[in-house]
């Protein structure tokens, strides 16, 4: 499974969102904190809006905040919106498929399906609000 920077720093985001939750955070404090370029950051949170993981308040108290309770939200439906599948090599489908009919192949191709489904158990039970208060974790901004 490969997250790109572009999903890294949604999960990031995310994760400072939740930490500040239920109130909403500037962009530009959020870019600070998390060392996200602020531009990127603006199509990041555009695409999470898209998704319905966020909102967006106009004004001078304006920002961003969580559509939903951290606790409800999970790694593996960030990661997925932004990045898709979380298939090592392929998709799901694919990779049952390759099982199936490419006997050669198939146990090779199991342990890849063995270990999507490992990392898809872990990031769909762990969430925001799980991240958001571990040690370690930066104070609110």
């Amino acid at each position: 499974m490969r997250i790109s920077k572009k999903g890294l720093y949604a999960l990031e985001a995310m994760i400072r969102l939740a930490r500040n939750y239920p109130e909403s955070t500037k962009i530009s404090n959020i870019a600070a904190a998390e060392d996200i370029p602020q531009k990127f950051l603006e199509l990041i949170l555009l695409d999470l809006k898209t998704a319905r993981f966020v909102d967006s308040l106009r004004g001078a108290q304006g920002g961003y905040l969580l559509r939903r309770p951290p606790r409800d939200i999970f790694l593996g439906e960030i990661i997925r919106a932004i990045d898709g599948p979380l298939a090592p090599i392929a998709d799901n489908e694919s990779l049952k498929r390759l099982v199936k009919y490419d006997k050669k192949h198939s146990a090779l191709y199991q342990v890849f399906l063995d270990v999507r489904d490992a990392a898809a158990k872990i990031l769909d039970h762990t969430s925001l609000a799980q991240l958001a208060g571990r040690p370690g974790g930066s104070s609110r901004s």
